[in-house]
């Protein structure tokens, strides 16, 4: 597999000729468990292949229960700053609940000695809205999370998907269903809190002390181009769409045989300016009319004045110097918004 990522990093090393790469991030799984031989190579293969700034931000994926002393140490010796660590709760029972292989005490642990190893960069992820998790319990693991001092938090509402253990047991009546209402209440005492520990609130889902944004996730939202490298990544060059396919012997096959593993998606103008619309109006920057304009033309930036009226109308949007964003109040009905300013078969072309 890290020969195939490898080989795969120089046939699309084209795609950001005379670029240079301002961050890199190791994800879409548990990368952390990788070892240093394999890391290496692959670090090598990026720095032989692609201009990387001296300060890129590079981030990586880790489980709480990999980060012990050992593998923090190993991490060190590589341009590795910053760790993204699946800590969802703090509370053991939640842990378990969740089918989580950490406790609590690994996951308050891993991240002071992350800190004690200098790595004080760190994101964690933390969910809400699940039957177990009071407003009591979720306070508690916010507040910890900021007497830790972790400067990013990415906090999800849980999700039941189809075909699913989780979606399995409450169908059958074995496990609560999940609450909108509880979800509602817990996203509101999340944003409060964090804005008063002095956190920006800069995606729906993201908060981070000033200048601690996500630099690759921020770049993802406000659509700027990147590869994707691995077994069911995707990239965007601006226009197309590259989808990775997600077996992982048939990834390996193709790229043995000097092939690309993966499917070009031409994105239509709609295509382009509908995921313009649903990045941008998650974020604190917001929807730029300018940019529409200049993008896509006059008919898209009539569409959108027309459509967000009864937005403004009852306060979940805002339109101030050709900016259009959420309220406070919006962030709850983000998808439904975004969906009534998407375009539709050929209307605005």
């Amino acid at each position: 597999m890290v020969d195939a990522i490898c080989l795969e990093i120089k046939l699309k090393k084209y795609r950001l000729a005379d670029q240079q790469v301002g961050s890199i991030y190791f994800g879409g799984g548990t990368p952390s468990v990788l070892p240093s031989a394999s890391l290496e190579k692959i670090f090598n293969t990026l720095t032989e292949n692609f201009s990387i700034s001296t300060n890129a931000e590079i981030t990586i994926e880790a489980n709480p229960d990999d980060l012990d002393s050992k593998k923090i140490a190993e991490l060190r010796q590589f341009p590795i700053n910053r760790f993204s660590i699946g800590i969802q709760s703090f509370f053991n029972e939640d842990l378990v609940w969740m089918n989580r292989a950490h406790t609590a005490i690994e996951a308050e642990s891993c991240i002071k000695r992350s800190q004690d190893a200098g790595f004080d960069n760190l994101s964690i992820d933390l969910i809400y809205g699940y039957p177990l998790l009071t407003d009591e319990k979720w306070l508690s693991n916010i507040e910890k999370t900021i007497a830790l001092q972790t400067p990013h938090i990415s906090a999800y509402s849980l999700t039941v998907e189809a075909k699913t253990a989780l979606a399995n047991a409450i169908e059958k009546g074995k496990q609560t269903g999940l609450s909108d209402e509880q979800s509602v209440a817990q996203f509101i005492i999340l944003t409060e809190k964090l804005a008063k520990a002095e956190f920006e609130h800069y995606e729906i889902s993201n908060y981070a002390l000033p200048g601690k944004y996500a630099v690759h996730n921020t770049n993802y939202w406000r659509g700027v181009p990147y590869l994707g490298i691995g077994p069911s990544a995707h990239g965007f060059d601006g226009y197309n769409r590259y989808l990775n396919i997600a077996n992982n012997a048939k990834y390996m096959a193709l790229l043995a045989d000097n092939k690309l593993a993966e499917t070009v998606e031409e994105l239509s103008g709609n295509d382009r300016f509908n995921e313009y619309i649903m990045t941008s109006l998650r974020t604190m920057w917001g929807i730029n009319i300018q940019k529409i304009n200049l993008d896509f033309g006059k008919n898209y930036v009539t569409r959108v004045e027309k459509e967000i009226k009864p937005y403004l109308a009852n306060g979940q949007l805002t339109l101030d110097n050709n900016l259009i964003k959420l309220t406070q109040t919006g962030k709850l009905f983000a998808d439904g918004i975004a969906s009534a300013l998407f375009a539709e078969n050929e209307d605005y072309l």
